[in-house]
C-alpha cells in the first residue's frame, strides 16, 4: 500500500531537520504505535521496517521502550506447560 501524507513545507522542513527522512520516520511512528496497542506483532514490526533479524526488531522496539507484550496470564500458561513437561518445579 501507498500513503501519501501532505504537509507544509515549513512544518516538512522542521521535521525532517528533526527526523531526517520523514517517510522512514512516519513508518517507524505507525510501527511504534501499532505494537504498543497491540495491532500489531514484533515479528510484523520486523517486516514493516525492514529490519533484518528478530534481534534487530527487539533492538529497536527496546530503544523506545516498547517492551513485550507478556502478561501474567501468558506466564502462568508457560509455567503449566512446563510443569506438564517437565513436572512440577517444586513437588
Amino acid at each position: 500500500m501507498r500513503l501519501t501524507l501532505d504537509i507544509p513545507d515549513d512544518i516538512a522542513a522542521r521535521l525532517a531537520a528533526a527526523h531526517g527522512d520523514l517517510g522512514r520516520a512516519a513508518l517507524g511512528w505507525l510501527a511504534l504505535d501499532g505494537y504498543r496497542a497491540g495491532a500489531l506483532s514484533r515479528y510484523q514490526v520486523q517486516r514493516l521496517l525492514g529490519l533484518g533479524t528478530r534481534w534487530e526488531a527487539e533492538e529497536w522496539l527496546g530503544a523506545r521502550w516498547a517492551t513485550a507484550q507478556y502478561t501474567a496470564a501468558d506466564l502462568d500458561q508457560d509455567r503449566a506447560a512446563l510443569d506438564r513437561l517437565l513436572g512440577p518445579a517444586n513437588p
